[in-house]
C-alpha cells in the first residue's frame, strides 16, 4: 500500500537568492562559526536589501550575525550594499567637508546634547546632517528636540538644501534617507533585538562627497571592530571618521567627563583627545525636549557658556572637515 507524501507544514518561497550555504557559516555559534568575505557579506546584505531572502532565512541571518558577532570584512562588506541601497545627497559649496551625525538612541537619563553639537558646527558654515530615529518610546530623540527649536524635520534633498543654505542642520529621518535600511532597523521590534543595520546606519556616509563621520561605541568589542574597520577597510576616497565612546548612545561628548576621541584619515590613526576621569559636576538641563531646547537657546544666545568637553569636541570637528577637505 503506497504511502501518502509527506508535505512540510511549512511553506518557504524561493526568492532567487540561495542562502543556505551563508547560514552554515555563520550559524554555528560562537565558537564554530566563520564569517563571511567582503564579496559574500556585500552579495548577501544587497539580496536582504533587494528582497529577495525569505522572512525565515532573513530572521535565521539575522540572529545567527547577532550571536557571531560581525567581522571587519562583513561589515565592509555590507555597508557597500547599505549605501549603495539609497540616492546619495550632495552637500553645498563650504570651506568645511560636510559632517555626518548618526542619532538612533536619544537620552533616557540625561539631557540629549547632540542638537547643540549640531547648532554649534552648522552657524561656523559646516553642512551638517544628523539621521535617525524620530521618535523612541522612553527616549528623548533628537529630531523631538530639534522641532523644539524650530528647525523642522527634512524628508527631501529639496529641504535639505535649505536648512544649509540658512546655516541649519539638517535632521533627515532614516526612514526618508534609506527607507529599505530603516524596514531592517524595525525588525527589532519582531525580533526583540538589534542587528547588523544597527551597527550600519551609524557609520554609514550619505554624501556623495566625502564627509566626516562622527561616530560612536557603547560595548568594548565595537571599538576594537570599528577601530580596525576604519584603519584597514574603509576607503579613504569616502572622507575621514572621529571615533569616540557614546554618551547614553549618542555621538556626543560627555559633560561630566572627557573622552577619547580618535581620528582616521586614510587608514591611519590619531588620538585627538585622552580620556580623563569623570567629575561629578552636573548641568542644570531639563531632560526633557521642551527644557533642553530653551536650554540649546540660552547657550546659543551666549546666556549660558558652551560645555567645556562639547567645545572641544566641536574645535576638533572643524579643524579635520578643514584640514581634510
Amino acid at each position: 500500500m503506497n504511502q501518502p507524501e509527506s508535505k512540510s507544514s511549512i511553506d518557504v518561497p524561493a526568492l532567487g537568492f540561495p542562502t543556505a550555504h551563508f547560514i552554515r557559516e555563520i550559524g554555528r555559534g560562537v565558537k564554530g562559526a566563520r564569517s563571511l568575505s567582503l564579496a559574500d557579506a556585500r552579495d548577501l546584505f544587497r539580496a536582504i536589501i533587494d528582497g529577495k531572502v525569505s522572512d525565515l532565512e532573513l530572521g535565521a541571518i539575522l540572529i545567527a550575525m547577532r550571536v557571531k558577532g560581525e567581522s571587519v570584512d562583513e561589515i565592509a562588506g555590507f555597508l557597500q550594499a547599505a549605501e549603495a541601497s539609497f540616492s546619495l545627497l550632495q552637500a553645498p559649496p563650504s570651506a568645511y567637508m560636510p559632517i555626518v551625525i548618526p542619532s538612533y538612541n536619544g537620552a533616557r537619563r540625561a539631557a540629549n546634547l547632540t542638537p547643540l553639537l549640531a547648532m554649534l558646527l552648522a552657524r561656523e558654515g559646516v553642512p551638517v546632517l544628523v539621521h535617525g530615529v524620530v521618535q523612541d518610546a522612553g527616549r528623548v530623540t533628537t529630531a523631538e528636540i530639534f522641532q523644539e527649536l524650530g528647525i523642522q524635520l527634512s524628508t527631501t534633498k529639496l529641504t535639505a538644501e535649505q536648512s544649509w543654505q540658512n546655516r541649519l542642520p539638517v535632521f533627515m529621518p532614516i526612514e526618508n534617507l534609506a527607507p529599505r535600511l530603516a524596514q531592517l532597523l524595525a525588525l527589532r521590534k519582531i525580533l526583540g533585538l538589534r542587528n547588523s543595520t544597527h551597527t550600519l546606519v551609524k557609520i554609514m556616509q550619505p554624501f556623495a562627497q566625502p564627509a566626516l563621520r562622527l561616530t560612536s561605541y557603547t560595548h568594548p568589542e565595537y571599538a576594537t571592530m570599528l577601530t580596525q574597520f576604519f584603519s584597514t577597510a574603509a576607503d579613504p576616497a569616502r572622507g575621514d571618521a572621529l571615533l569616540m565612546r557614546a554618551t547614553e548612545g549618542e555621538t556626543v561628548a560627555n559633560t561630566k567627563k572627557v573622552q577619547q576621541i580618535d581620528w582616521f584619515h586614510v587608514g591611519e590613526k590619531k588620538t585627538l583627545v585622552e580620556a580623563q576621569i569623570g567629575s561629578d559636576s552636573t548641568l542644570p538641563i531639563p531632560p526633557d525636549a521642551q527644557g533642553t531646547a530653551q536650554w540649546i537657546n540660552q547657550v546659543l544666545a551666549g546666556q549660558e557658556p558652551i560645555p567645556e568637553n562639547i567645545a572641544r569636541q566641536v574645535k576638533h570637528c572643524l579643524t579635520v572637515a578643514m584640514l581634510t577637505k
